[in-house]
């Protein structure tokens, strides 16, 4: 794959993880096996007990298919949990389309398979949202309090 000018093009795929208003957006690429949150390393994510989380794709798939790619993960909204959660649904993601359009369609299909089998939710968004409020009671389900008094 070239350019017009010659260059070789940039080997660059994005992909998104979401868990309720938290969004992850990975941009996976060749490099020597950087994976970077909001610009720091996946090392000193906080908190630090969830961080496993974070690692699962990773640890599951095996440090040797990250050694020469480089993962920028950039992530906003929501909480701690929720970010962390849609930051392992990016990288797991990014790493299945990297491997789709660069690598080949039957390792693909092996990590998927191998994601899957572990966690649906390393692929699969989780569709549930915040319920909106509504009149008649201070939250989306509760009504205030009848008083006939």
């Amino acid at each position: 794959m070239s350019t017009q000018q010659g260059q070789p093009r940039a080997e660059i795929v994005q992909s998104f993880g979401r868990k309720r208003n938290a969004l992850a957006v990975a941009t996976c690429r060749r490099g020597k096996g950087l994976i970077r949150v909001n610009g720091a390393p996946l090392e000193v994510l906080e908190p630090a007990p969830l961080r496993v989380k974070a690692y699962e794709p990773v640890l599951l798939l095996g440090a040797n298919r990250f050694k020469d790619l480089d993962i920028r993960i950039k992530v906003r909204g929501g909480g701690y949990v929720s970010q962390i959660y849609a930051i392992r649904q990016a990288i797991a993601r990014s790493i299945i389309a990297y491997y789709q359009k660069f690598v080949d369609e039957s390792s693909k299909r092996e990590l998927k398979e191998l994601l899957l089998q572990y966690d649906r939710t390393l692929l699969v968004s989780d569709p549930r949202r915040c319920e909106p409020k509504k009149y008649g009671g201070p939250g989306a389900r509760s009504r205030y309090t009848k008083s006939y008094r």
